[in-house]
Formats: C-alpha cells, sequence, structure tokens
C-alpha cells in the first residue's frame, strides 16, 4: 500500500487534479514540510507570487527553488512563467535556464527562441500576448 507520506501525496495528487473534495492545502504544506518536491512545485504554484526571495524557505521561489534542488523541473520551469508575468525577463531567463539544465525540453525550446510574447491568457493580461503559432 505505501508508506503514509506516499499515501498522502496519491490523495494530494486526487485532490490537484479535482479528483477529491476538500481543502487539500493542509496536506501540500504536510508533504512540503516532509520535502517532497511535487508538492513543494504545487504550493508554490499555489502561493503564487508573494514578493520574498528564495532565500526565504517557504516563500513560492524558496519552494520553487527546493523542488528543483530534489529533482522537479516543472518548479523551475512555473518560477520562470511567474517572472515572466511580472516583467522581470531577467529572472524570466534565470529559471528556465535552471529548468534546461534540470532537463525541461518545452523550456529548452522557449529558451532557445526568448520570446518577449508568449500565448497564454496571463501574458495578454499584462500586454505581452500573441497569437498562438504552430509550435505552440
Amino acid at each position: 500500500m505505501g508508506s503514509p507520506n506516499e499515501q498522502l501525496q496519491r490523495l494530494a495528487d486526487a485532490w490537484c487534479n479535482g479528483l477529491s473534495p476538500g481543502d487539500g492545502m493542509g496536506l501540500l504544506w504536510h508533504l512540503a514540510l516532509r520535502r517532497y518536491p511535487s508538492a513543494m512545485t504545487e504550493l508554490s504554484r499555489r502561493i503564487g507570487e508573494d514578493g520574498r526571495s528564495a532565500a526565504e524557505p517557504f516563500s513560492a521561489a524558496g519552494l520553487a527553488h527546493r523542488a528543483l534542488r530534489r529533482g522537479d523541473p516543472v518548479a523551475a520551469y512555473n518560477a520562470a512563467i511567474s517572472c515572466f508575468n511580472r516583467r522581470d525577463f531577467r529572472g524570466y531567463r534565470h529559471w528556465l535556464r535552471l529548468a534546461v539544465n534540470a532537463g525541461d525540453k518545452d523550456a529548452r525550446r522557449q529558451l532557445r527562441r526568448f520570446e518577449t510574447r508568449l500565448p497564454h491568457g496571463a501574458a495578454r493580461d499584462i500586454g505581452r500576448g500573441r497569437p498562438r503559432r504552430d509550435y505552440d
């Protein structure tokens, strides 16, 4: 059946995917404190940009950095998109490079092109949107 933390991880994944009712934030915090990379990544995404640095362990950037160090390249990619949405292109490239070094293929393509306009809705909201292209 697995360890209790593995069972909690499955329950948290089910909650994040909309397959379980209730509030899973407590589960995410529980697993993040136990250093589960996917829980740290999801928690950093849900916290959003809180204006705190990566040196603070439970800030969005801190959780993303720690999840990346534990082998989750999605954390770095999410942090890169968060920087893009704040118009922090230096941070955007930095986190994309970290995601590429961790093995994220989408980040590699995006870093190679380095577009300052992206097709997602949040980019349009900040005036950086563009139409979708064949390679999106």
